[in-house]
């Protein structure tokens, strides 16, 4: 049952659509990072950043719906597609948990683009403080809380590695010529441009845990934020910013040519 609804052709259509409302929010989210770079704007540099960018702009509503069909579509095949894993055993488990962990984060940005869909809103900095917070104040979530920022550096380095070493190859069908070369550009700086930002993330949610102090762990738009404090920081935040625009169109390639 699981192998025939990961082949149903409706929903690997709508698991398309998920790879591409993805992709338009990486596209707002560099969008809003270069511009807090250049100092042209002030908004939230992250999911809800750019979901409350959806809902404020003209078929915005329309817009947030489809990005919650897609969301929760893409993560229920992700879901579905862990439990027909083929290959070798301790490889299927590792892809298998991988294609879990994923599906968890899309159902979550659907719960999110849900809230902004029915007219509400939501902070995805003040979500990460809080939740920081209540682990810091119970037994042992100070260790908890690093493991957690231990956690996402080892994803920010999967991302990286796997944008290096073009292993997103095998995620698609890769056009021949000029295309299939500016897919893989797109792959390449996209996918080591958000480990990079997932890193600066990793680092903030650790000096959260080290230092008791719950107000520097901020998710992605303080991590970005953070980053236009330093020296050449806001080099390197129009960089990133450029970087997660890539990573938004190679999702729209994606979409077409995804491997489903």
């Amino acid at each position: 049952m699981a192998r025939d609804a990961s082949n149903s052709s409706t929903l690997q259509l709508l698991a398309r659509l998920g790879f591409a409302v993805n992709g338009l929010l990486h596209i707002l989210i560099g969008a809003i990072a270069i511009t807090v770079a250049i100092g042209a704007g002030s908004g939230s540099a992250d999911q809800s950043g750019a979901l409350g960018q959806l809902a404020s702009s003209p078929g915005g509503v329309f817009l947030l719906w489809t990005v919650v069909i897609g969301m929760f579509a893409l993560g229920l095949w992700l879901l579905i597609s862990a439990f027909v894993m083929q290959g070798e055993p301790k490889r299927k488990w590792l892809r298998r948990l991988a294609n879990i962990a994923k599906a968890i984060v899309y159902f979550a940005l659907g719960a999110t683009a849900l809230t902004f869909a029915q007219g509400g809103s939501s902070s995805s900095a003040g979500s990460t403080q809080s939740a920081s917070a209540s682990l810091l104040s119970s037994p042992g979530g100070t260790i908890v809380l690093f493991l957690a920022g231990l956690a996402v550096l080892g994803v920010a380095g999967y991302f990286i590695f796997k944008g290096a070493a073009q292993k997103f190859r095998s995620d698609l069908a890769v056009p021949s010529g000029p295309a299939g070369r500016a897919v893989i550009a797109l792959g390449v700086v996209g996918y080591v441009a958000k480990g990079v930002a997932l890193a600066v993330v990793a680092i903030l949610v650790g000096v959260a845990a080290l230092t008791q102090d719950a107000s520097k762990s901020t998710g992605l738009d303080g991590a970005l934020k953070s980053l236009a404090a330093l020296p050449f920081g806001t080099i390197a935040l129009v960089l990133i910013g450029i970087g997660l625009i890539a990573y938004g169109v190679y999702c729209f390639v994606r979409a077409r040519r995804a491997r489903l």
